[in-house]
């Protein structure tokens, strides 16, 4: 059974950090693009950053440069180093495959950034 469990997510001033975690289970995590999404009040989810199986990452502009996801396959965990976070990265973080084909989604994380 596909479980996908997001943590780390909290209330944090402009210019601070967070480390998410996303937790797989039940998938062949490593032959998977994954990628972390996030979903904020009244906005459809978006994509924020992905990773390779080898480790090549992609990221939406407004991230680049502060955001750094990552991934450790033996242990079927994907990062995601959040940093000079903005109030307008409030939101609601999940984690799952890309481009598509979406496993079920997990409860997600919620991030809230106080300015």
């Amino acid at each position: 059974q596909v479980h996908l469990e997001e943590s780390g997510g909290g209330l944090v001033q402009a210019g601070g950090s967070l480390r998410l975690s996303c937790a797989a289970s039940g998938i062949l995590f490593s032959n998977n693009i994954m990628g972390w999404y996030r979903q904020a009040p009244g906005k459809q989810r978006e994509l924020v950053a992905t990773v390779t199986r080898f480790g090549l990452t992609n990221y939406v502009d407004s991230v680049k440069g502060r955001f750094t996801i990552s991934r450790d396959n033996a242990k079927n965990i994907m990062y995601l180093q959040m940093n000079s976070l903005k109030a307008e990265d409030t939101a609601v973080y999940y984690c799952n495959r890309s481009p598509g084909d979406f496993y079920s989604w997990g409860q997600g994380t919620q991030v809230t950034v106080s300015s």
